[in-house]
């Protein structure tokens, strides 16, 4: 009953104040962009990996003023405080990963896709491996013909988290590095294929 009670609790107070800490450190931060000066207008599947999650709000927001997006988030606790943090940023959510829900994960985000929505992803989240890419990415952006976007985050100042994905917390006062690709078109490419250059390109500019 209690733990029931102090996770309702932090439903209410972590995602709020995070939301809150994600934007001090963006603020407090200096930030350089690596990335196309527009992506159009078509949607996209945006993509990084589960440990550079944090500062992510902020590369799509580039491009997309007004968020029309919903990420790929696991339906465990921590999901549901991602889920609740991202929410302040406008951001929606389809629930599921490749260990729980995925089925219906990859069914409802192909259907966003095609009604034009943009997908967020974590190609090595909820579990890992760290910097491993699932299947689910591909699949996605093949069956509903939406191109993929890969960002990654290079803070210069950081604590590191000793979990699976080495979460990086940004600290403040440093630069942030974001390096955005262009859209890639992964239409007719074998799985495998499409997987590596994924991985590739989101380890271009790893620390």
């Amino acid at each position: 009953m209690a733990k029931k009670f102090f996770r309702a609790l932090a439903l209410i107070i972590v995602p709020f104040l995070g939301s809150l800490v994600i934007r001090i450190l963006y603020l407090t931060n200096k930030k350089e962009f690596h990335a196309p000066k527009d992506l159009g207008d078509e949607n996209f599947i945006m993509a990084c990996w589960h440990g550079e999650l944090l500062m992510i709000p902020y590369a799509y927001t580039r491009y997309r003023k007004t968020p029309n997006v919903k990420l790929i988030i696991s339906e465990h606790f921590d999901g549901n405080l991602i889920a609740k943090t991202l929410s302040f940023f406008h951001f929606g959510a389809i629930r599921g990963s490749s260990r729980r829900g995925a089925a219906k994960a990859l069914i409802a985000a192909i259907k966003e896709l095609k009604n034009g929505l943009d997908l967020g992803i974590t190609p090595d989240g909820p579990k890992g491996p760290r910097h491993s890419v699932a299947d689910g990415i591909v699949v996605m952006a093949q069956k509903s013909k939406t191109k993929i976007v890969l960002v990654e985050i290079v803070p210069s100042k950081f604590w590191q988290l000793n979990s699976w994905d080495k979460f990086t917390i940004v600290k403040p006062f440093g630069t942030i590095k974001y390096y955005i690709s262009d859209l890639i078109d992964v239409e007719g490419m074998e799985l495998e294929e499409a997987k590596k250059m994924i991985q590739e390109g989101l380890l271009r500019h790893e620390r």
